[in-house]
């Protein structure tokens, strides 16, 4: 069973697995929830979390955010090595699913819903019941697969269409495709708004069949873990605010860069940065 916490109406609510990523430094938190929560919370948002872990990893880096926990023998754990080749990455073991019930019913109305996914441990289309002014997916996990040594590849994403169909925006990175032009093209005309990052070359976004280039300005790249959660919670909150994409993006790309130049939490954009960016595309 979830945790029990005092529950107020959020702005912003993020739905997934937080990640216990191994690194050469000791294991830290990550997964698309920690970096899109802060991120939202960082905006000025009132962000609530849905997540499962087990008492291998601290959520300590999330207090002051409100949490439901599913428990879990462990937390979803992930081992990412980089090299000149690109992203090498294991799946050492997977938290408990996260069925849709488990959000609470005043967290069901939120004005942005965020399904961030990273091992396939949510459903992707939200049943009924709930009611929001922007469905955002971040649908990474449910692109991938792993063998039996935990060794992640991409895969088809099955019941894309039902999900595409209901996003208000979806974000991915050219990675989680495989570098697919022709899957772009057929989910850019199956959802509403598609972004798809691509690392220092910044983003392409997809709408009402065209597409822009946002160019990421040239930063010294220390670390890019949580760059794409980052640009996903700034891009799903400009366009809240906004209701344009095009002004969503350049804000996203822009913010999103500060990132790399941090490790892990730390790429966590300050207050200073977030008025730059603002400042910047107007």
């Amino acid at each position: 069973m979830p945790d029990i916490v005092p529950l107020e109406p959020v702005d912003y609510l993020v739905i997934g697995h937080v990640a216990r990523d191994l690194t050469p430094d000791g294991s830290a938190l990550g997964g698309t929830v920690a970096y899109s929560a802060l991120t939202a919370r960082a905006l000025g948002l009132r962000v609530g979390i849905v997540t499962a872990a087990g008492s291998d990893v601290s959520l300590e880096p999330l207090n002051g955010i409100p949490i439901v926990t599913i428990g879990s023998k462990s937390s979803t754990t992930y081992e990412n090595v980089y090299s000149e080749h690109g992203r090498v990455q294991h799946l050492r073991a997977q938290a408990s699913r996260i069925d849709l019930d488990h959000v609470p019913h005043p967290w069901r109305t939120a004005p942005i819903i965020h399904i961030g996914p990273i091992a396939n441990e949510v459903d992707s289309v939200l049943p009924q019941g709930f009611s929001t002014t922007l469905l955002g997916l971040t649908p990474q996990g449910w692109m991938r697969q792993w063998d039996s040594n935990g060794l992640v590849s991409p895969c088809e994403w099955t019941n894309s269409e039902s999900a595409l169909a209901q996003a208000g925006a979806v974000v991915l990175s050219r990675e989680d495709v495989n570098g697919d032009d022709l899957l772009i093209e057929y989910m850019a005309g199956q959802t509403k708004i598609l972004v798809v990052t691509e690392g220092l070359a910044g983003a392409v976004l997809y709408w009402h069949g065209d597409s822009r280039r946002f160019r990421a300005p040239v930063v010294l790249e220390v670390d890019a873990t949580g760059a794409g959660d980052i640009f996903a919670a700034a891009f799903f909150w400009r366009l809240y605010t906004t209701r344009d994409p095009w002004a969503a993006g350049r804000f996203a790309t822009r913010l999103a860069s500060y990132s790399v130049a941090r490790r892990g939490l730390e790429g966590i954009p300050t207050q200073q940065e977030i008025r730059n960016c603002l400042v910047e595309v107007l």
